[in-house]
């Protein structure tokens, strides 16, 4: 109280910075009662530039414009240590204060535009913005507050060591719930998957139908909706069907060892043949492979060139379909499991007759 009665002396005393105060605070409203009812351009470049003034420009305080001018009124006059420290810390608390209006409005800001910028094309990372924005305001003002509370003489070293051991308490009763918090915030901005991808986590598999605060919804080939926590997806392997260029088969052909010579040397090329008659179908490799128990075993690798499904099984349906009409058509026959039996023993004298018995395997 006694600091601002002597600071109500220098006013008195210096009626040419009251003046320059009074001046700078009046052409600041102005100044900002121009840029809010000024219409925007029609560059939507410079309109975004424009908006994000004018809105800083809204969040603007009179009472951080007054004491602005204040402050650049009474720079150049040598006040009391006690008066200028006074004024000093009134100016730094003001402009922690209006630091922090800008930050919130520009959260808020930031947080609708990135909303509906993502809300039709990513509606995950859409519904994550809000936490974002919560979480940076928070931390915005928690900072502000320290530093105003450092301004005024506290020691902040006690509070920030309480906020600390508070802090550690809180996480480990949440430990669970912040675990999939972030973990929905790991998903939605790494995005390894989003909304409508087809994925196998673990044991699960199925369609994407939602990426939640804390679970996410996948909808099984059955039918069922799964729900997973956030946390249980990041700590499993995660594959991606929806982003696959094209997809891989692999088959293996046996065929009987009664397979003439110069029919096993046709074989691979007809298997290029048949796969390169499809355009969508792109042939790697085709080789006489190894000696089965019971067949002559062939492998060919070949790529469809889609990663649906429903396309890539078309394709391995006529391609195998077009393997047995050409193997029908060359005599070459497919092997399946059999076994051959051979029987020999010791010759036995038939007591009764003198002879030997007839032989079982004429």
């Amino acid at each position: 109280m006694e600091t601002l009665l002597h600071f109500s002396d220098y006013l008195g005393k210096h009626p040419t910075s009251v003046a320059l105060a009074a001046g700078i605070f009046t052409l600041s409203l102005l100044l900002k009662a121009y840029i809010i009812k000024r219409s925007p351009p029609a560059n939507p470049a410079r309109q975004k530039i424009y908006d994000l003034i004018q809105g800083l420009a809204r969040a603007t305080r009179w009472y951080f414009l007054l004491v602005l001018a204040v402050y650049l009124g009474f720079l150049p006059i040598k006040l009391a240590n006690r008066v200028r420290e006074t004024l000093d810390q009134i100016f730094y608390l003001v402009v922690l204060l209006q630091v922090g209006l800008w930050g919130t409005w520009w959260f808020k800001h930031w947080a609708e535009f990135t909303f509906k910028q993502f809300k039709k094309t990513d509606s995950a990372r859409a519904s994550a913005i809000g936490i974002l924005k919560i979480l940076g305001q928070s931390v915005l003002w928690i900072l502000l507050v320290l530093a105003g509370l450092a301004n005024i003489g506290f020691d902040i070293t006690t509070l920030i060591a309480g906020l600390g051991v508070g802090g550690i308490a809180l996480a480990l009763a949440s430990q669970k719930i912040l675990s999939d918090l972030f973990a929905s915030l790991t998903l939605i901005l790494d995005k390894p998957f989003v909304v409508g991808d087809f994925i196998i986590t673990g044991e699960t598999r199925g369609h994407v139908e939602n990426i939640g605060l804390k679970t996410t919804r996948i909808r099984s080939l059955d039918g069922e909706l799964l729900v997973l926590p956030n946390s249980d997806i990041l700590e499993s392997r995660i594959r991606n069907f929806k982003v696959m260029k094209r997809r891989r088969n692999l088959v293996t052909l046996g065929v009987v060892y009664q397979t003439p010579l110069e029919k096993l040397r046709k074989i691979s090329d007809l298997m290029k043949e048949i796969i390169e008659s499809y355009e969508e179908v792109k042939f790697d490799r085709a080789h006489f492979k190894e000696y089965g128990p019971y067949s002559i075993n062939f492998e060919v690798v070949y790529f469809v060139k889609s990663p649906d499904y429903k396309v890539y099984i078309r394709y391995v349906e006529n391609i195998n379909l077009d393997i047995y009409d050409r193997f029908q058509k060359e005599g070459i026959q497919f092997a399946y499991p059999t076994q051959t039996i051979q029987m020999e023993g010791p010759t036995i004298l038939d007591t009764s007759t003198g002879t030997n018995p007839p032989d079982l395997n004429q």
